[in-house]
């Protein structure tokens, strides 16, 4: 363990999917104190049990990161309890595609905007204002390589995280000088067993681990990336 998050507080908003999980404990092996929001009782479970030895400095939280009263409730609880945020990343989100703009279903467009791009404005409503006080802290937004790829199929989808990007690109702009930095990432496919049970016929050896991902993402919260604010990094593998 390097222990670069030794004595740092980190939340993981969506911290028991396929992704978040991965962030999860590579936050827990480098010795922070993480806080993740689930909404399956189950995945939080298996993560505390991968955690390991480590589990004890993990704690989750059943929240709905669309929700503003929710989120600044559990925010205020672990600033109150800890004195301080060090790290964030917003690894909620949904895919929808398959279907023509046309033919998308109204709900299904307002869950894309939802999951995808509200959910990254309500965490940084309440996270920002505790990391200007402390006058540092990181947030990586998880968005996908679909903001910048905009394929046939997945217009919600894409729409939802290209707004995302540009959403967290101004904060970043916003946040200049602050000693507080916001980054996102566009992953492409990744390589968990939701997607594999989706495309059984892929190539998954091509596809992103969650493993590298989160190296990359705790990069981008470290102090050796103070120099990285406002990037959109794409984490592709070899696709």
């Amino acid at each position: 363990m390097s222990g670069r998050f030794s004595g740092k507080v980190a939340l993981i908003a969506g911290g028991t999917g396929g992704l978040g999980r991965a962030v999860c404990l590579a936050f827990l092996e480098e010795g922070a104190r993480v806080f993740v929001t689930y909404r399956d009782q189950k995945e939080f479970d298996g993560v505390k049990r991968a955690a390991g030895g480590n589990s004890p400095s993990l704690t989750g939280h059943v929240v709905d990161v669309t929700n503003e009263a929710a989120v600044n409730q559990f925010v205020d609880g672990v600033i109150a309890e800890y004195g301080q945020l060090d790290a964030v990343v917003n690894a909620v989100g949904a895919y929808a595609g398959g279907i023509s703009l046309w033919e998308t279903d109204p709900k299904i467009f307002e869950q894309m905007l939802a999951l995808n791009l509200r959910s990254g404005y309500v965490i940084a409503r309440a996270v920002v204002p505790a990391m200007l006080k402390q006058k540092r802290g990181a947030m990586v937004n998880v968005a996908s390589e679909a903001a910048v790829d905009h394929a046939a199929g997945a217009a919600a989808y894409a729409a939802s995280k290209a707004a995302a990007v540009a959403m967290m690109d101004s904060l970043a702009a916003d946040l200049e000088g602050t000693g507080v930095r916001v980054n996102s990432i566009l992953p492409s496919i990744i390589d968990t067993e939701a997607n594999r049970k989706a495309m059984p016929k892929a190539d998954f050896a091509k596809w992103p681990k969650p493993e590298d991902i989160a190296r990359v993402i705790l990069f981008l919260c470290s102090d050796d990336s103070k120099l990285i604010n406002g990037a959109a990094v794409p984490v592709y593998g070899d696709n």
